[in-house]
């Protein structure tokens, strides 16, 4: 099952994380960021949320 989720342009994901195209670019060659070439990269909404998620310091706080 194919689930409908909005597919991003690497513009449109730089402005929502307010960095440039080629960090965003960076991302993806990495491996820290999910996308698919469909002529140009897409992301979908649910992997940004998920890259976001990875990357909040909320994750990496120490319990004490």
């Amino acid at each position: 099952m194919v689930t409908k989720d909005k597919l991003l342009t690497i513009r449109e994901v730089a402005e929502f994380l307010r960095v440039s195209e080629r960090s965003v670019l960076r991302y993806i060659e990495a491996g820290r960021l999910e996308a698919s070439k469909v002529g140009w990269w897409r992301v979908k909404q649910s992997d940004l949320d998920d890259f976001l998620k990875k990357t909040s310091n909320l994750n990496n706080k120490k319990k004490r």
